[in-house]
């Protein structure tokens, strides 16, 4: 893309997003007690081009610049974060799917342009090599939007023996007449991604260009960059996929924070405290907090955004991302979800009794921003172990 077009492209695509936000956000307890995002919903995100973001341009794809894909994403978490989540995911998995071998990606998309892929990343099932491919069988778990997908992208580990290396695990691409899917999604917080069990009950064939080992969509020169040229396509796996994660917890930050910011002055405080009786807006530590959240989710996004435009740009010259970089890259994933997430907690502490009601968008955000904070690949613990390990000359113990 051209800079002209890309800025013309942010442009329209946010404005876009934000005038979703008001109906996503006057549905999102609806979304939460259906336990997924309807169809009508992710047809709004299919007109509004938010799935063609990361999707090959021989596909009716944009292959816009990530940091786009990042700001959408946020927009329409400040209005539901399970519905940001699910369109979050499923974008990423366009770009995820571009970087398979074009015979699959033809099997997606050559009769649907519109197809989109949920997944289930961990490598939980053994993938059985037969000639032309592998045979699979088991349960994937947390396959969020599934209700919604037409394919599942599936973890797996290839004839590896029980071993969990990089080398033997990877992915395949399943379409959805060849699995069901078991509703046990029943959880506190992110309760409306659907993030439910994929189910196949008897051993299915998986052709070999519908697989993709880690290290393949690690490498920097996936099978998918041979048909698609773009410079993302080169990006590696975990440098790319971790944003889909996080993207929606900057959101709802910034959701949190205007909900406080509009209570300031509708709020009277009551009971035996000092300054009873006065808006909310009168306390200092409701000053103080709001300044520091406003910090945390600035320097947040100020670290994606720095990231992935540097990853961008190694890539378009033709560089390498280098292991130094790739392992910086999931200390900030992991760094700014850690960072967006005591956001959303300092903002809670001031809901008072009355933001414990369901039908306050403040608990629900803190409900969903702790959810998203287990999810492993934003784990700081595992995450920043490893970092640490890097930087003292250990061998790494984990992906990236």
């Amino acid at each position: 893309m051209q800079t002209e077009d890309i800025i013309s492209t942010r442009k329209d695509m946010i404005k876009k997003a934000r005038e979703l936000v008001p109906s996503l956000r006057f549905n999102a307890q609806k979304v939460e007690e259906s336990r997924r995002v309807s169809e009508e919903t992710m047809q709004l995100f299919h007109n509004a081009g938010f799935f063609k973001l990361l999707q090959p341009v021989r596909y009716g794809g944009f292959e816009s610049s990530l940091s786009i894909f990042i700001e959408v994403i946020a927009e329409l978490s400040r209005g539901c974060i399970s519905s940001a989540w699910c369109c979050s995911l499923c974008s990423v998995h366009q770009w995820l799917v571009g970087i398979f071998p074009i015979q699959a990606q033809q099997d997606v998309w050559g009769a649907n342009p519109e197809a989109i892929v949920c997944g289930s990343y961990a490598p939980t099932m053994v993938a059985t090599s037969v000639d032309g491919g592998y045979v699979i069988q088991g349960n994937w778990k947390f396959a969020s939007n599934a209700d919604n997908a037409q394919w599942a992208l599936l973890g797996v580990h290839f004839n590896t023996n029980g071993q969990n290396t990089q080398e033997s695990s990877g992915f395949v691409l399943v379409p959805k007449n060849e699995w069901v899917i078991e509703d046990d999604w029943f959880v506190f917080g992110q309760k409306g991604t659907g993030s439910k069990t994929i189910a196949i009950s008897k051993p299915i064939f998986v052709p070999l260009h519908r697989c993709l080992t880690f290290k393949e969509a690690s490498s920097g020169s996936p099978p998918g960059s041979v048909s698609n040229h773009h410079s993302i396509y080169r990006i590696p796996f975990l440098s790319v996929v971790p944003l889909g994660l996080v993207s929606p917890l900057l959101g709802a930050a910034q959701g949190a924070i205007e909900i406080l910011i509009e209570q300031c002055d509708s709020r009277i405080t009551r009971g035996a405290v000092a300054g009873s009786g006065n808006k909310l807006s009168q306390f200092f530590p409701v000053q103080s907090h709001l300044a520091e959240a406003s910090a945390l989710i600035d320097a947040a996004k100020l670290l994606l955004l720095r990231d992935i435009s540097d990853c961008e740009e190694r890539v378009a010259r033709g560089d390498i991302i280098t292991s130094d970089v790739r392992i910086r890259n999931r200390r900030d994933h992991a760094f700014s979800a850690r960072m967006l997430n005591n956001a959303i907690n300092i903002l809670f502490t001031h809901s008072g009794g009355t933001g414990l009601s369901l039908n306050q968008p403040m608990q629900q955000i803190w409900r969903d921003s702790n959810a998203i904070i287990q999810h492993i690949g934003l784990n700081w613990d595992a995450v920043s172990s490893m970092v640490g390990q890097h930087l003292i000359g250990i061998e790494p113990n984990g992906q990236y």
